[in-house]
């Protein structure tokens, strides 16, 4: 009979965030499946644990994997870590609970810390709808494709950031979004240092173009208005396809995007770009 994967959170910054049920699960699975095994023992370590630790990452899911598999399969239990946070969000985890489901391996989620969840709670931008997006890619056209989908977006949406890529992010979420958007920063959520900034897009670029970045961050940006029926002109769309062109979109790419997201003809308002 195969083991259970159990997915562990572990806390993003102070370490009495730990659950009863949290510990009490890494104290009675057989092995634990680490991101970083040094990271993880100074958890073990505050809660006076000695266990056998596997290292599972982005960059060794097929053979990391694989090696957690068959020892789930021959009926061990696990836990799977991340160096914090809950495992399988923004985290290769997901593969993981994937071939587990697969293979017919039960999987059991233990609820616990999660950045982007308390950085929304803390954020004061609207909670009933949100889209979690991650980290942008670092690749300049993937990232602009990536939030070029997102323009008419309503729902709150939620990135993680590291300090040496901040600036350019807030650069290019100012850029797409603009700099009266509203944005909640949150930085070293539970730690010493925590700090939660409610600001715009323009005015955290400037900020932080003259403050140097340092720490970990979640940034919550407002969703787009609410687009009234019928308000969006032929002319406001040959607008914003005019400014996705200049970003590299083909003209009918554009049109499409622009069409979609303003509620406008496709066909008419490419009869006007072409004509233009």
């Amino acid at each position: 009979m195969a083991g259970t994967l159990y997915l562990v959170p572990t806390p993003i910054g102070n370490l009495t965030d730990i659950s009863r049920r949290m510990a009490d699960t890494l104290a009675e699975v057989d092995f634990i499946a680490a991101e970083d095994t040094r990271v993880t023992v100074k958890l073990l370590n505050h809660l006076g644990l000695k266990k056998p630790m596997v290292t599972y990452h982005r960059h060794n899911t097929e053979t990391g994997g694989q090696a957690v598999m068959d020892r789930l399969l021959a009926g061990e239990d696990c836990a799977l870590v991340t160096d914090a946070g809950t495992p399988a969000v923004s985290d290769p985890g997901e593969e993981l609970v994937s071939r587990c489901g697969e293979a017919g391996i039960p999987v059991c989620a233990i609820p616990g810390p999660c950045a982007l969840v308390t950085a929304l709670a803390v954020s004061g931008q609207p909670t009933g709808r949100f889209t979690f997006e991650g980290f942008l890619a670092m690749n300049k056209k993937n990232r602009r494709a990536h939030l070029n989908a997102l323009r008419g977006e309503e729902r709150t949406m939620i990135f993680y950031e590291a300090p040496h890529k901040l600036t350019a992010t807030l650069h290019d979420l100012e850029e797409t979004f603009g700099a009266d958007r509203p944005l909640t920063v949150c930085r070293e959520l539970t730690k010493l240092h925590e700090e939660v900034r409610r600001t715009t897009l323009g005015q955290a670029a400037a900020w932080y173009q003259e403050n140097a970045p340092k720490g970990e961050f979640v940034l919550v940006v407002r969703g787009a208005e609410t687009a009234q029926e019928g308000e969006a002109t032929l002319e406001d769309g040959l607008r914003l396809v005019n400014k996705l062109w200049e970003e590299g979109l083909s003209l009918r790419d554009a049109v499409k995007q622009a069409a979609k997201e303003l509620g406008l003809s496709r066909n008419q308002l490419y009869g006007l770009a072409v004509g233009s």
